[in-house]
This record gives structure tokens, C-alpha cells and sequence, in this order.
């Protein structure tokens, strides 16, 4: 009796999957812990010329504001995490679980590579007003007074941009943040499940949290370089005051300070997006082996 109940609880953790919320709330989780990396990376995405780098705009914001303006913006940011990310985790893990359960096998790694397309699109889409707010209250550190938004959180600034810009520029970019968010999601969501994939099944490794964090640190690195160039597009459209008619005259000013003008950031933006998903996954895969849905095969 006891030796079936034991082999039926070790059958129970086998066959836990993800519920649609849980990429909402591990990425909300990761951002609290990655957020100063996430404004350091804007502030050096919208400088007109390279003047500073990583550590010295972290020292100047810090000079300026105190360590607590490293967390400017979070609001906006765990907003869009909620929006986003919970979007885009809910589209690809839903339709994933589901696929695995009727094909009676897994996915091939195309198929994996469209559905996080479609997920991180749509999600981009849904995330954008919070984005536009989250990097603008990012970006108001280093702006004279005068200059200043002055969002109190996340929900004054959205209500003033509808208010005072019109409910259009809530969504400025959102084909640059849906489009990135495809890329992003590309190498997030289809890179891991198939970088697990293939650590597994080495014979190696178990499923545990070291597969997790090696699957993770290749798909933030994934990540990192197939969205760089968008999202520093992204940024500059979000935070101008009208100086870029369209997003193609965007990418013109931006391609005229040279190819490099497009990997501002880079570092910063990997030492940011590579562990916000390894903690995100890790937190995610947590949730999911302690409180997810069982499915009895």
C-alpha cells in the first residue's frame, strides 16, 4: 500500500504542467531582482552618442538620485511583466502542453520556434502601454527637472499619456515591442524548452535546477542577440517626444550614428536578460513542479 502511494505521488510530479498564469508571476519575480540592470540598459539605449558606459551610468544615476532611483519604474515594469510575459507564457505553454498530449510526443523544434513567435507577438502587442510608460519612468532619472514626466507609478502614467498624448501613443512602437517580443520569445521560450530538450537527452542530467540554469543562461544568450537591434528602435520610439515620424525614420537617424549605434547596450541588456530568464525559469519550473496542474496519462 504504502509502495503504491509512494509510486503514485512520483508519477503525480512527473506529469505537472504549468498553469497559464505561473510566466506572469516568475517574470514579475525575476524583474523585482533584474530591474536596475533593465534602467541602466535604457538610459545607455538613449543616449544620442556614446558618452557613457555601464558602470559609469550606473555611478551617475546613483550620484544624482540615490540607490533607490535604481528601481524607478518598477511599477510600470511588473505591469508589463503581468501583461507580457503572462501573455506570451500563457499562448506558448497552453498550446504547447496541449500539442505534447494529443501528438503523444514532443514538438519539433520549428513548431516551437512559430508558436513562441505568435506568443511573443501577441504579448508584445497586449504589453506596450506599460512598456512605453515603464521606459519613460526609467529614463526621467537622468532628465533635468524641467524635463521631467514625474509618473507617481504605473497607473498616473498611463492615464496622463491618454490624457495629455491622445490613446494612440499608448501604443508608440508596438510594432517594434511586438515584433521584438516575437524574437525575444524565439529565444526564451522555443531555445529553452529545446535546449532542455537536448540536455536531457544526453543521459547525463536529470530534471532538476542545474538543467534548468544551463538551459536558461543558452536562451537568454539567444534572446539577447536576435532582439538587440529592435530594441533599441523600441526604446528610442518610446521615449521621443515626436522627434521620429514612423519607425522607418527611426531606424534612419539611429543607422546614421553607425552599426554600433544599434548594439547600445548589449552588454548591459545580456547581463540583464540572461538572468532575468534563468530566474524566471527557475522560479517558473518551481512553481510548476509544487503547484501545477497535474495531468494523469
Amino acid at each position: 500500500m504504502n509502495i503504491s502511494s509512494v509510486s503514485f505521488s512520483y508519477n503525480m510530479q512527473e506529469n505537472r504542467v504549468s498553469r497559464w498564469y505561473f510566466g506572469g508571476v516568475s517574470s514579475s519575480a525575476a524583474a523585482c531582482l533584474t530591474h536596475p540592470l533593465d534602467l541602466i540598459k535604457v538610459h545607455l539605449q538613449t543616449q544620442q552618442e556614446v558618452r557613457v558606459r555601464m558602470i559609469g551610468m550606473t555611478v551617475n544615476v546613483v550620484r544624482r538620485e540615490g540607490y533607490l532611483a535604481l528601481y524607478s519604474g518598477l511599477s510600470a515594469s511588473l505591469c508589463r511583466q503581468m501583461t507580457y510575459s503572462l501573455s506570451r507564457f500563457a499562448i506558448y505553454e497552453t498550446i504547447r502542453d496541449r500539442m505534447h498530449s494529443k501528438n503523444k510526443g514532443l514538438m519539433p523544434f520549428y513548431q516551437k520556434v512559430l508558436l513562441g513567435a505568435f506568443g511573443g507577438f501577441t504579448g508584445g502587442l497586449i504589453g506596450t502601454p506599460a512598456d512605453l510608460v515603464n521606459v519613460r519612468m526609467q529614463n526621467d532619472v537622468k532628465l533635468p527637472a524641467e524635463l521631467k514626466r514625474s509618473y507617481a507609478h504605473v497607473l498616473d502614467g498611463l492615464i496622463r499619456v491618454w490624457k495629455e498624448e491622445g490613446i494612440f501613443k499608448l501604443f508608440s512602437g508596438a510594432t517594434m515591442a511586438s515584433t521584438r517580443g516575437a524574437l525575444v520569445s524565439i529565444g526564451q521560450l522555443s531555445c529553452y524548452d529545446q535546449s532542455k530538450q537536448l540536455v536531457l537527452a544526453t543521459g547525463y542530467f536529470t530534471d532538476n535546477i542545474f538543467t534548468h540554469f544551463l538551459a536558461s543562461v543558452f536562451a537568454g544568450g539567444c534572446a539577447t542577440i536576435l532582439c538587440q537591434p529592435l530594441d533599441v528602435v523600441k526604446t528610442r520610439l518610446m521615449n521621443s517626444k515626436l522627434e521620429y515620424r514612423s519607425v522607418f525614420h527611426c531606424l534612419t537617424e539611429t543607422a546614421k550614428l553607425g552599426p554600433k549605434a544599434f548594439y547600445k547596450g548589449l552588454v548591459p541588456a545580456a547581463i540583464r536578460l540572461i538572468p532575468q530568464t534563468v530566474f524566471t525559469y527557475i522560479f517558473l519550473e518551481q512553481l510548476k513542479q509544487h503547484f501545477g496542474l497535474v495531468v494523469v496519462t
